[in-house]
């Protein structure tokens, strides 16, 4: 596979129609238009079959039956809804959905959209009282931390389901300190679909390979070992309609031992982020920031939520949303903590907002970078 070109979100933007396929098997089914959300400023449109949809469901099963939940619990969601049908105070649904609800009788789903406040999620989490919350790993951190400082606590709430963002090790720290729950991930993306489920015993990933190959590739090219971070590259095997090969997202992440589970999949021992969330150092070496600066920086009382953006090569730009500015001593603490966090001495500034918007599909980077290209 080594031998053949990487394919760039670029390429499947401005080359869309040369990637449809045109020798599409009739038992696939008919096609279905998607597209990403444009989170990093470059949607992508994609086409997909019946088929393909078939394999998503099935490996939502196998992630179910992996992780063994008590389905006639109330599942709490909140995600985006375009229909608008989910602000709050929420809505019902009678179960789960597909595909679980196909196979077994399941309790309600409780659905809030993602442009409700901290605070009206955390009064539907306690209304609602769920057994599983799954929602965007920036949503669950934002609500644990209001739920920690305002000495809130749902009972029952006996696990947390995250997709769409990579995972901050501090999170499930947090997750256990506010709720007393544990994080479960998945990895995914809209183009080709799971991409890796994490482990029932570990808190590493298992590639899904029956339905795509995963490469994590160095700056040369050349495949990563366990313990080495690179770019992933995916290659769906289920797609005929717009198969894409050697595909990469932009992703990064670290290559994992084999797994003592017995389960014999691939691992990735964890899903770092995105290149755009990469800081660029004045010697122009790149590294991810943040690494278990979720709770860290959740120890500033004064903080409901932060985005740290690099503006220019020497500057980083802290935004703020808060319940009060900072105090001195405050503001010397979180420059410590970024200057330590990000290798290096940047000239760091705070500035206060009333809000700090999600993209269009309702993610939330903790990092971003605004340096041009």
């Amino acid at each position: 596979m080594r031998t053949l070109p990487v394919l760039g979100r670029r390429d499947v933007q401005e080359r869309h129609d040369d990637l449809l396929s045109t020798r599409i098997p009739p038992t696939h089914g008919k096609l279905i238009g998607d597209a990403t959300s444009g989170s990093t400023g470059m949607p992508v449109r994609i086409v997909k079959t019946e088929h393909a949809l078939l394999t998503w469901l099935a490996v939502t099963m196998r992630e179910e039956l992996w992780h063994a939940r008590d389905w006639s619990q109330i599942i709490g969601v909140i995600r985006r809804d375009p229909e608008g049908r989910s602000a709050f105070p929420g809505r019902r649904h009678p179960d789960w959905g597909a595909p679980l609800a196909m196979f077994h009788q399941t309790g309600p789903a409780e659905l809030l959209d993602t442009g409700t406040s901290v605070a009206q999620q955390a009064e539907w989490l306690l209304r609602t009282q769920p057994g599983y919350l799954f929602s965007f790993p920036s949503i669950v951190a934002e609500l644990a931390r209001h739920c920690v400082r305002s000495g809130l606590r749902p009972t029952g709430l006996v696990g947390v389901r995250t997709s769409g963002e990579a995972v901050d090790p501090g999170l499930r720290e947090l997750c256990r300190a506010a709720w007393g729950a544990e994080i479960t991930d998945m990895y995914s993306a809209i183009e080709v679909g799971y991409i890796a489920l994490q482990c029932p015993a570990y808190e590493h990933y298992h590639i899904q390979s029956e339905s795509i190959v995963v490469e994590v590739v160095d700056e040369r090219g050349r495949p990563c070992a366990p313990g080495e971070v690179g770019q992933v590259l995916l290659t769906s095997l289920n797609n005929y309609a717009m198969p894409l090969i050697r595909y990469a997202t932009g992703d990064y992440a670290e290559v994992g031992e084999p797994c003592r589970c017995g389960r014999g999949l691939p691992v990735l021992e964890r899903i770092v982020g995105r290149s755009r969330n990469m800081v660029t150092l004045p010697s122009g070496s790149r590294r991810f920031p943040l690494v278990g600066m979720t709770k860290k920086l959740g120890d500033i009382s004064a903080i409901v939520q932060f985005q740290v953006a690099q503006t220019t090569l020497e500057t980083i730009e802290v935004r703020l949303v808060a319940r009060r500015r900072l105090l001195p001593d405050e503001e010397a603490m979180l420059r410590e903590l970024l200057i330590a966090n990000l290798g290096y001495e940047f000239r760091i500034s705070c500035t206060y907002h009333e809000r700090i918007p999600r993209s269009a599909g309702g993610k939330f980077f903790d990092f971003v970078s605004e340096l041009a290209e």
